[in-house]
This record gives structure tokens, C-alpha cells and sequence, in this order.
């Protein structure tokens, strides 16, 4: 009955399209989250009165942060030619996509984590500072713990629009199933297989909300 509502489907291709999509968005996700976590731990410590402040670090941080955030994802990729082809040796296929997917979701992120942190009861920090705490420790044990489901939600949110942006890539030939509803369906009007590709966009999409909920969930302990 499927092959019958979708007759131009080439299930093997569909099946390879969507575990390329999988991977580019797992692995730029797992960067993206390392990455932004990085940046807006820098961005929250170095801010006046907090342990590391330093105006000139904190200025550079959220300069780099504001500047690929707010450059659109398409014309990033375009912009990032260039650096990806020496990078990975090639403009085309999943791994290419990866350079522009992180650097397009990483300040996003950023910001996300900025905004957790900055939701901690000051007086959380300043009593383990009070307590001889390093700032290793300090990070370790009160920051990231207590933003912990803030930073899944955002992670979580960050990662939808990772599938979104692995669409776009595709249709400057990355591969997945932006790649195969733009060549296969949209080019050769096919409309049955960019609407099933859409579908399994879609399932990938709830999938990773439900997960970031239940993760989200189970991790807030107030």
C-alpha cells in the first residue's frame, strides 16, 4: 500500500538520505554542545563581577557569538566554501556539511547556556566560593548541575534546528534528505518523495523532542 501512495520512492536511497541526515545531525549536535558549552561558560565567567572578569575576553567572545549567530545558515555555508574544502578535502557529502552545521549552531547554543547560567541563585556560587571551591570545581559541581535541564532544553531545541539546517545544506549537495527532496523530488516533480522525505524529517524531529523532554524531565530535581 505505501509503495502504491508514494510510486517514484526509491526506499534504498530514502534509507541512506536519512541515515546521512542522522549522522550530520548527531555529530554536529555532539560538537555544537561541547562547543557552545564552552563558549557561554567563557561568556557567563568573564562578565563583570564573576570569577574570571575580563572585559577585552568577554567583548571577543560575544563579538565571535553575535557575528555567526546572526548570519543567515545559507549564505554561512557559502561563506564557509572555502575553509571547508581545506578542511575536509571536498564541498559535497555529509562530512562537508559538518564544518558549517557546528559554526551555524555552536553560538546559538552559546547564548543558551548563557541565558542557564545566568538563572542560578547567586548565592549558590557565592557560597562555594566562600568554601574554598576552585573554579574547576565551581563548574563541575554547582554550575553545570544546576542548569542541567536548561541546558538539555536547549541542546534539545538546538538539535531540531539542526535537522533543519541539514535540509539546507542538502540542497547544495551534502547529502541527506534535503539532497534527495530537492534533486529526486523537487527537480524531477516528483512531489511523492519530497513529501516522504518531509515525513521522516518530521519523525526525526519529534523523536528528538520527546527525548530531550524525558532527559529534560528526569534530570530537574527541583
Amino acid at each position: 500500500m505505501i509503495e502504491s501512495l508514494f510510486p517514484n520512492v526509491d526506499w534504498g536511497k530514502m534509507w541512506d538520505a536519512t541515515v546521512e541526515t542522522l549522522y550530520m545531525t548527531a555529530m554536529s549536535t555532539f560538537f555544537t554542545f561541547v562547543i557552545g558549552l564552552v563558549l557561554g561558560i567563557i561568556l557567563f565567567l568573564t562578565a563583570p563581577r564573576q570569577l574570571w572578569a575580563n572585559k577585552i575576553v568577554n567583548w571577543l567572545t560575544g563579538a565571535f557569538v553575535n557575528i555567526f549567530r546572526s548570519i543567515p545558515f545559507i549564505i554561512l555555508i557559502i561563506l564557509l566554501i572555502p575553509f571547508t574544502k581545506f578542511l575536509i578535502g571536498t564541498i559535497r557529502g555529509p562530512n562537508a556539511a559538518l564544518p558549517a552545521l557546528i559554526i551555524g549552531a555552536a553560538p546559538f547554543y552559546a547564548r543558551m547556556v548563557l541565558i542557564a547560567l545566568k538563572e542560578i541563585d547567586k548565592g549558590v556560587i557565592e557560597a562555594a566560593r566562600s568554601m574554598g571551591a576552585t573554579t574547576w570545581t565551581i563548574i563541575r559541581k554547582v554550575l553545570l548541575p544546576e542548569s542541567k535541564p536548561a541546558l538539555i532544553s536547549g541542546i534539545t531545541v538546538t538539535a531540531i534546528a539542526l535537522v533543519g539546517y541539514t535540509a539546507m545544506a542538502g540542497i547544495i549537495g551534502a547529502g541527506g534528505l534535503g539532497t534527495l527532496a530537492f534533486l529526486d523530488g523537487f527537480q524531477r516533480s516528483r512531489e511523492d518523495v519530497t513529501l516522504m522525505a518531509t515525513i521522516l524529517i518530521l519523525i526525526i524531529v519529534f523523536a528528538i523532542q520527546f527525548i530531550g523532554d524525558l532527559i529534560t524531565i528526569r534530570s530537574d530535581k527541583r
